[in-house]
């Protein structure tokens, strides 16, 4: 096990230093960068154009300044010295500082996390404790009425997109009802109010955006079980169980329930960390909830590349061990796997 876990561990290095090559490599040829935006707004401002495609579109501004702005953002230095000196930050965990935030890299996604956090363990929490039970009734009534009509609602849950849903219920909930607020985590008046308070206008906030997010995240839990459960009812320990008069139940609970679930937990720990990182982007731009998906839009758009790599080195950081410990709970889970 141990030999095992170091060389995944020394796999990680290369795939690690490849992602971050290439985004680097990719943002090297992407237009639109630091310098231009500058050269673009001091043009406008002097009453010129806004065509920036190259440095040369300074035309009409001191190149002295210009060269200053690139030693600012550290464009006076070759695009190989420039990843190199990344990479020695990056072993420090030192992430850089945003070109148009003026912060650090890491102080950014720290105040973004809590808007994912809340939106990612609700989420998961909430998917999980439909899917498991919803997939459990599937497996025992399949073939059924209920296992069709679930299945179809499962299925067109899935296939309508959040962000569509999101403006669904924005317009319905939001817009005509008026029952759910249309944007923030909290209210204006979220510190004059109470902890019951709190907790109550949290909520309020919250269900919409969540509600976009969940219905077409349970989808994959869910047929996921009902196959797993399938698969172990048809096997022989359970028909000699039924043979020895062992109740339907406790045939279920305590023989088949613990091994249809090991595919389910084994996936647990990336589902769980990739709540926060993922899906969320166009569910914070809809109800104006200022999380890691918008930042990292944000930073792609104003070109802020100490925020984009920075971000991307962490949840990919975050993403292999993750990976890692996904691979390692089928050991935990069922003792009777070998990775050797």
């Amino acid at each position: 096990m141990a030999a095992y876990i170091l060389k995944r561990i020394l796999l990680m290095l290369p795939t690690l230093l490849g992602i971050l090559l290439l985004t680097f490599i990719v943002t090297q040829f992407v237009p639109g960068g630091p310098v231009e935006q500058y050269i673009a707004e001091a043009r406008r401002a002097q009453g010129g154009g806004g065509d920036t495609s190259a440095y040369r579109g300074g035309q009409g501004v001191d190149p002295k300044r210009i060269a200053q702005i690139k030693a600012l953002y550290g464009f006076d230095k070759p695009p190989a010295e420039r990843f190199v000196q990344m990479l020695g930050q990056y072993a420090r965990f030192d992430l850089g500082r945003s070109f148009f935030q003026n912060k650090p890299v890491g102080q950014l996604i720290l105040e973004k996390l809590p808007v994912s956090i809340s939106l990612g363990l609700w989420t998961f929490f909430i998917s999980y404790l439909i899917a498991v039970p919803l997939g459990v009734a599937k497996a025992v009534r399949a073939g059924t009425r209920f296992d069709f009509v679930t299945t179809i609602l499962v299925l067109v849950g899935y296939a309508i997109p959040g962000f569509v849903l999101g403006i669904a219920l924005l317009v319905i909930f939001g817009g005509q009802l008026q029952w759910f607020p249309l944007r923030g985590l909290t209210s204006a008046n979220w510190d004059e109010l109470g902890w019951g308070g709190r907790i109550a206008d949290y909520l309020w906030h919250i269900t919409l955006p969540v509600t976009a997010m969940v219905l077409g995240s349970f989808a994959v839990t869910t047929m996921l079980t009902k196959n797993s459960f399938l698969e172990e009812i048809r096997k022989q320990y359970v028909l000699t169980a039924r043979a020895k008069g062992l109740s339907e139940g406790r045939v279920l609970w305590k023989h088949v329930f613990r091994n249809a679930l090991i595919p389910i937990l084994t996936g647990f720990p990336a589902a769980f960390i990739g709540a926060f990182f993922t899906g969320a982007l166009l569910i914070e731009t809809l109800f104006s909830l200022d999380g890691l998906g918008l930042l990292s839009y944000e930073s792609i758009i104003r070109r802020d590349y100490p925020v984009v790599l920075g971000s991307l080195f962490v949840f990919t950081l975050i993403g292999l061990v993750t990976k890692l410990i996904s691979d390692l709970s089928y050991v935990w889970v069922d003792p009777r796997v070998k990775f050797d």
